[in-house]
C-alpha cells in the first residue's frame, strides 16, 4: 500500500538523522557540520550523481507503488543535509580569530596643508612669462643700495602678476600700492635705516594683497603667503615645463646672434661718439663675482615672489575665517581679580599723573627731587612697555572669557572698558612726558619713532573700546594691521630726518643750544635743515657729508635726497674746525 510504502521509506532517513545526533555527541563531523558541510556546487553535483543509482534500487526492492513513493521521501533528504543540526551542549564553542583596531593608512599625495589644494594642471605660459620677467628685472635692476632701481623692479613684478591675475579688487590695489609706495623710499630717502624697514614692509603688503586675510590666523597666513606659494608652486612650474616638451635650440641661437650683433654695432656706435659711449658704459655695471652672486640672488628672489603670487590666484587658500571660534569658557570669578587688580592700580597711576599734569615742574620738583625732564625721561619706555602688554592682557581675557548670558557679557564690558580707558590715559602721559622730554634736549629719530608708536597704540586702544562696546572684534585684527602700516608709511614720508634736524635748527635759534655731534650723524635727508645753521654749527654738522662725495656707483642707485643735497653743500662753505657739543653726558 502506499501509505505503508512511505513509512518504511521514512524509517532508513530518521535514523540517518539520528545516527548524524550521535556522531555530532561524539565529537566527530557529520554531514551538514561546518567542518565537512559541502559547497553548493558540491551538493549539486553530489546528487546529481547519486540519484541515478538510488532509483533502481528503489524500483528493485518495490514495486511501482513504492518507487512513487521514493520519490516522495527524497524532499526532506536534502533539507536535511542543507539544514546545520542543533548545538550539542557537550560541543565547545568554535573560537574566531579576534579583530582589532583598524588602521587606515593616511592616503598618499594628501598635502601638508589640506585646505590649501593645489592645481591640477602645470602652470600656463603666461606665468613662466611672468616669472622670468620679474627675475631679469629683479636681476638687472635691483642695485646694493637704495636707489630707484628698486622700484622700478618691484613695478615689473607687479605689473606682471597684474597681468597674468586681472584686474584687482579696491583692498588688493591699496595692498599693491602701498608695496610700491615703501619701494619708492628707496629714491625718496636717503637714510640707511629707512630702507630696510621699508624692503620688510613692502613684502609683507605685496603678500598681503595676493594672500588677503582678516582674522589673527589669516593675516599671518597673508604675511607668509607669497613664501610659502613659492615653495608650493615648485612642482606645478616644473609640470607645466614638462608639459610644454622640449624647447629646443633655436631660442638660444636668436639670443646669442642678438647679443653679437649689440656688442659690435655697440662698439662701433661708442667710439664714434664719446657722449654716446660715456651713456652705454654708465648703463653697464662692473660686476665682479660677488656682483654676479648677487644678482642671480636678487633675480632668483624675484621671480619666486612673482610666481608665487601667481599660485595665489591661481590656487587661493580655503582658510575658513568666518568659523565661530570655541566659547570662551574663563568665568567672571577667574578673571574678575586679576583685572581688577589691573584696574585698581592704573587708577591709582592716573590719579597722580594728572596731579602732576596740574602742578606742573614745581609738583616734581618737590615730591620726585629731581628736574621735570629726568623725570619725563625715567617714565617714558616703562609706561609704553606696560601700554604694550596691556593690550596683550585684553586680548587674552577676550579670547577666553565666556558670553555667554547677560550678566558675563555686562562685567566683561565694565572691566575691559575700564582697564583700556585708564591705559589710554596712560598712553597720553607718555606722549606728555616725552614732548617734555624734547624740550629739554631736542628731538631725535628714535624719540621721534616713538611717540609715533605711542600715537599709533592710543589709535588701537580707540578700536578696541569701540570693539567692546559691542563685543564683536571680527574687524579688530585687520584693522591694527592696516593702521599700523599707514602709520609707519606716514611717518617715512613725512622725513623723520629732516624733521628732526629741522626741529633742532629752529631751537637753537630761540635757545642757542644744539647738538651738533648728533646732528653731523644724519644723512643727507637733513642737509636742506642743517644749511641754515650759522658757522661753526654749520660746518660741524656738515663736514662729514662734504667729505662723503658721491656714493652712487651707476644710474640704479639714482636717490632724490642725495641730489637734492648735493645741490645744497656745492651752495654753502664747509671748513674743518674744532667742535663741541652744547649737551655733556647721557641725554
Amino acid at each position: 500500500m502506499p501509505e505503508a510504502g512511505g513509512m518504511e521509506a521514512a524509517e532508513p532517513v530518521e535514523e540517518a538523522v539520528a545516527d548524524a545526533e550521535a556522531g555530532s555527541r561524539r565529537g566527530t563531523p557529520s554531514l551538514g557540520t561546518p567542518a565537512t558541510q559541502p559547497t553548493q556546487g558540491d551538493r549539486q553535483d553530489q546528487a546529481a550523481n547519486e540519484r541515478p543509482a538510488e532509483a533502481p534500487a528503489a524500483e528493485k526492492t518495490a514495486g511501482p507503488g513504492k518507487a512513487a513513493g521514493a520519490s516522495q521521501v527524497a524532499e526532506p533528504e536534502k533539507v536535511a543535509t542543507a539544514t546545520l543540526p542543533p548545538p550539542s551542549p557537550w560541543q565547545a564553542v568554535p573560537r574566531y580569530p579576534t579583530v582589532g583596531p583598524v588602521v587606515v593608512p593616511p592616503a598618499p599625495g594628501v598635502p601638508f596643508m589640506p585646505w590649501w589644494k593645489p592645481p591640477t594642471t602645470g602652470a600656463p605660459h603666461k606665468v613662466l612669462v611672468v616669472g622670468l620677467v620679474a627675475g631679469l628685472a629683479g636681476a638687472f635692476l635691483a642695485p646694493p643700495n637704495n636707489g630707484i632701481g628698486w622700484f622700478l623692479a618691484a613695478l615689473f613684478g607687479v605689473g606682471g602678476v597684474l597681468f597674468y591675475a586681472g584686474k584687482p579688487s579696491i583692498e588688493r590695489a591699496l595692498w599693491l600700492a602701498a608695496a610700491l609706495a615703501f619701494l619708492a623710499m628707496g629714491f625718496l630717502r636717503a637714510a640707511e635705516w629707512v630702507f630696510p624697514l621699508c624692503v620688510l614692509a613692502s613684502m609683507m603688503c605685496g603678500s598681503i594683497a595676493m594672500a588677503g586675510g582678516r582674522t589673527v590666523r589669516g593675516l599671518v597666513f597673508g604675511a607668509l603667503g607669497i613664501g610659502l606659494a613659492g615653495l608650493r608652486s615648485i612642482p606645478w612650474v616644473a609640470k607645466g615645463f614638462s608639459k610644454r616638451g622640449p624647447v629646443g635650440i633655436r631660442p638660444f641661437i636668436s639670443v646669442g646672434v642678438a647679443l653679437v650683433l649689440l656688442l659690435i654695432f655697440g662698439s662701433l656706435l661708442a667710439g664714434a661718439d664719446q657722449a654716446f659711449g660715456k651713456f652705454l658704459e654708465s648703463l653697464v655695471p662692473e660686476l665682479e663675482i660677488g656682483g654676479y652672486v648677487r644678482m642671480a640672488f636678487f633675480g632668483g628672489v624675484a621671480a619666486f615672489g612673482a610666481v608665487g603670487a601667481c599660485y595665489l590666484v591661481t590656487a587661493p587658500p580655503s582658510i575658513n575665517e568666518d568659523a565661530e571660534s570655541k566659547p570662551g569658557t574663563l568665568r567672571v570669578k577667574d578673571y574678575a581679580l586679576p583685572v581688577g587688580v589691573l584696574v585698581v592700580l592704573f587708577a591709582g597711576f592716573v590719579g597722580t599723573q594728572l596731579a602732576v599734569l596740574f602742578g606742573g615742574e614745581k609738583y616734581v620738583m618737590e615730591t620726585a627731587g629731581v628736574t621735570f625732564a629726568e623725570y619725563a625721561r625715567s617714565g617714558f619706555w616703562q609706561l609704553l612697555w606696560v601700554s604694550i602688554l596691556t593690550l596683550g592682557v585684553i586680548a587674552g581675557v577676550a579670547r577666553f572669557a565666556a558670553r555667554k548670558t547677560a550678566r558675563e557679557q555686562l562685567w566683561l564690558r565694565i572691566l575691559l572698558g575700564s582697564l583700556a580707558v585708564l591705559t589710554l590715559v596712560i598712553v597720553a602721559s607718555a606722549l606728555s612726558r616725552m614732548w617734555f622730554y624734547q624740550q629739554a634736549y631736542g628731538w631725535t629719530v628714535l624719540r621721534l619713532l616713538v611717540s609715533s608708536c605711542e600715537v599709533w597704540l592710543a589709535v588701537v586702544y580707540l578700536m578696541v573700546i569701540g570693539s567692546g562696546i559691542t563685543l564683536r572684534a571680527n574687524w579688530l585684527p585687520k584693522a591694527i594691521v592696516g593702521t599700523g602700516t599707514a602709520f609707519f608709511l606716514a611717518v617715512v614720508v613725512m622725513n623723520p630726518e629732516q624733521v628732526v634736524a629741522d626741529y633742532n635748527v629752529s631751537r637753537f635759534e630761540a635757545t642757542k643750544k644744539i647738538d651738533t655731534v648728533y646732528l653731523s650723524r644724519l644723512s643727507e635727508d637733513a642737509v636742506p635743515a642743517l644749511v641754515r645753521l650759522p658757522e661753526p654749527q654749520r660746518s660741524c654738522s656738515l663736514r662729514w657729508l662734504k667729505n662723503r662725495g658721491n656714493v652712487e656707483q651707476d644710474w640704479r642707485e639714482w636717490n632724490l635726497a642725495r641730489h637734492n643735497a648735493r645741490k645744497s653743500l656745492g651752495s654753502v662753505a664747509v671748513t674743518d674746525v674744532t667742535c663741541e657739543s652744547s649737551y655733556s653726558g647721557e641725554r
